[in-house]
């Protein structure tokens, strides 16, 4: 047994060590032209192989949103002023006061104001007296002229200063009350009930109001009701309508987010530095009053949104034509129609069509569409005339 097991093996393997012993080039040269065919083979084999460019398909929700900044401000503010003159001689509000309409903001020193009372006062009884001594000669005049004792002009004469007087007691009313209403606006009162947000004088300041109108309070009306005037450029405004929601942030609360709807897009446009911007009003509940006058708010406006729908980058529909990137295809497929999917190395085709598009992605609305599913836009080692760089160039469909 041990013959038969052990040394007829022993010996094949020693006369094959002495034959390749014997003819050791020719053994060598046939090693080595096995070797080039195995590493040729292998080469081919990896050379030939296609390896394509792909971008992964993905389920999630999508959201189309328009940015932008803009100020918080009360639905309507109310700038009280003075009509008269003076200096102010007492202030009865402060910043954050609430005040009642008719309640007293401040009062305007009424010495002058009351001395063209007087004045006014004075003229009118002088016109007065004046009309009842025009009134006794016309009533006299008239009854001589019937009597015949004076000349008819003279008469008229008489009539014409008793209209006369008339007309000055008219215009002596209007001065005084003028005067008592100039002094009436001495006093400044609320003209609405709100808060007091701005107070823009103080106690002995000199208010003139021979030209304009001087401010001297602003009132918000109402501070639990807020709006926002945002800037939207030219290029986002067509897809901005009324009712639309609102989601903001503000630096005083960074991580708490507040709601709004869209009330108002004024048609009055502004241009900053070359950019059409039109201006958006956001109505905001701040019923706990967190949200103060003058907040810069970094807006979200909703346009639309679609949740848990595959959708992949936006790069992956810019492929005009599929032939210069996939070999040997047996059919005309459309890019615009079906996308190349690679599933398991090999490649399918779907029909779809687009949904929800945002700046980076885009929905993909199919019933064929796999997970691990990735959609093809390119080769490995194709050239940048190729036609995927070819439909960058070109811009998206």
């Amino acid at each position: 047994m041990e013959n038969m097991n052990g040394q007829p093996h022993q010996y094949f393997i020693k006369r094959v060590f002495i034959f390749l012993w014997r003819h050791k080039w020719w053994s060598l040269i046939v090693i080595v032209i096995l070797c080039s065919l195995i590493i040729w083979w292998i080469i081919s084999v990896y050379t030939n192989r296609i390896e394509y460019v792909t971008l992964n398909i993905s389920r999630g929700d999508m959201r189309y949103v328009v940015t932008a900044t803009g100020e918080i401000n009360p639905v309507n503010t109310v700038s009280v002023g003075s009509q008269v003159s003076g200096t102010i001689q007492e202030i009865a509000v402060d910043y954050n006061s609430r005040v009642k309409k008719g309640d007293l903001l401040l009062t305007i020193e009424p010495s002058v104001l009351q001395a063209s009372v007087d004045e006014s006062r004075a003229a009118l009884d002088a016109a007065q007296s004046k009309l009842n001594l025009a009134k006794n000669n016309y009533e006299r005049d008239s009854t001589l002229y019937k009597d015949g004792f004076i000349a008819r002009a003279e008469m008229e004469e008489s009539q014409a200063n008793y209209e006369q007087a008339i007309q000055m007691v008219k215009q002596a009313e209007s001065q005084y009350e003028r005067a008592v209403t100039n002094l009436g606006y001495a006093t400044i009162t609320s003209p609405v009930d709100g808060t007091v947000i701005a107070r823009k004088v103080d106690k002995g300041q000199t208010v003139a109001a021979s030209f304009q109108t001087p401010d001297l309070f602003e009132i918000a009306e109402d501070l639990s009701k807020m709006q926002i005037e945002t800037a939207v450029s030219e290029a986002d405004i067509g897809v901005i309508h009324e009712g639309q929601n609102v989601t903001f942030t503000v630096d005083a609360y960074p991580q708490k987010k507040f709601n709004g709807v869209v009330r108002q897009i004024r048609l009055s446009p502004t241009t900053t530095s070359n950019v059409v911007v039109y201006t958006v009003v956001i109505d905001v509940d701040n019923a706990d009053l967190s949200l103060m006058p003058g907040m810069t708010a970094f807006v979200t406006i909703l346009i639309s949104e679609a949740k848990d729908v595959w959708k992949t980058q936006n790069a992956a529909f810019l492929v005009r034509d599929y032939k210069n990137i996939i070999q040997d295809m047996k059919e005309d497929v459309k890019p615009s129609e079906k996308l190349a999917i690679l599933r398991e190395r090999k490649i399918v085709y779907i029909p779809y069509t687009k949904g929800l598009t945002t700046a980076t992605e885009t929905q993909i609305v199919s019933d064929e569409i796999k997970n691990g599913d990735r959609v093809i836009v390119g080769r490995v080692g194709q050239s940048a005339s190729s036609s995927a760089t070819q439909a960058r160039r070109r811009g998206p469909m």
